[in-house]
């Protein structure tokens, strides 16, 4: 199977392409840590490893894409693209968490430690999901507070993102169980895991675990009955 995979959700742009077929195996793939920008240079991204794979927009199979959590500006652009290019092709589109995949990246682990990936949010408040040692989700993602997960959360826990510190921090965790500080996932985590997802369930839909702080402006709008 060849996946074209789509990252914009966080600060990172990347996209890649990964076959896993025994005769056409194949990867490639092109991202920068942009911070904003990514409607500017995803689609050079992913004309860059489809041309490094060889590969036809016609070869590809299905599309994987980062649902979120992540900014509400870059999840509409590689959503905006992604099923774009599965309405025009006829092929289905999958959609992958951020969290699903950095806890990709951590596992499998020894002695069936438990993992909750966490991201940053505003000031207390951290995004994350439990997920099991082989990188299962063990629970829903949501947000909740530093206070919140100190107070629930086993002190062996392992943790990834970039608020695994500061969970560490409040957990008194030892400095080896955070496995990484990363603020985006990889690429082929996103790749891999859209090999093996099932379109029925893994919605091509963004997840925002809170609402956007701006709010339509109502000043001069006028009324209609």
């Amino acid at each position: 199977m060849r996946v074209l995979a789509i990252d914009t959700a966080l600060s990172n742009c990347a996209a890649a392409v990964l076959d896993n077929g025994a005769e056409t195996a194949c990867f490639e793939a092109c991202g920068e840590e942009i911070g904003r920008g990514h409607a500017e240079r995803l689609m050079d991204m992913i004309g860059e490893v489809m041309a490094e794979t060889s590969t036809a927009f016609s070869d590809l199979d299905r599309v994987a894409v980062t649902v979120g959590p992540g900014s509400f500006t870059g999840l509409r652009v590689g959503l905006s693209v992604a099923r774009g290019f599965g309405l025009v092709l006829g092929k289905p589109v999958v959609g992958i968490t951020t969290l699903a995949a950095i806890a990709r990246s951590c596992a499998p682990a020894d002695e069936g430690t438990p993992l909750l990936v966490a991201l940053t949010g505003k000031g207390e408040e951290v995004y994350c999901q439990e997920f099991t040692a082989c990188g299962e989700p063990a629970g829903e993602a949501g947000v909740q507070t530093l206070s919140d997960l100190a107070a629930t959360l086993p002190q062996s826990i392992r943790l990834a993102g970039s608020a695994a510190d500061k969970v560490a921090d409040v957990l008194g965790a030892a400095p080896e169980q955070v496995l990484s500080r990363s603020g985006y996932p990889g690429i082929r985590d996103v790749a891999e895991l859209g090999l093996t997802a099932d379109p029925v369930v893994s919605s091509p839909s963004p997840l925002y675990l809170r609402p956007p702080d701006a709010t339509p402006q109502k000043k001069g709008r006028i009324e209609r009955q």
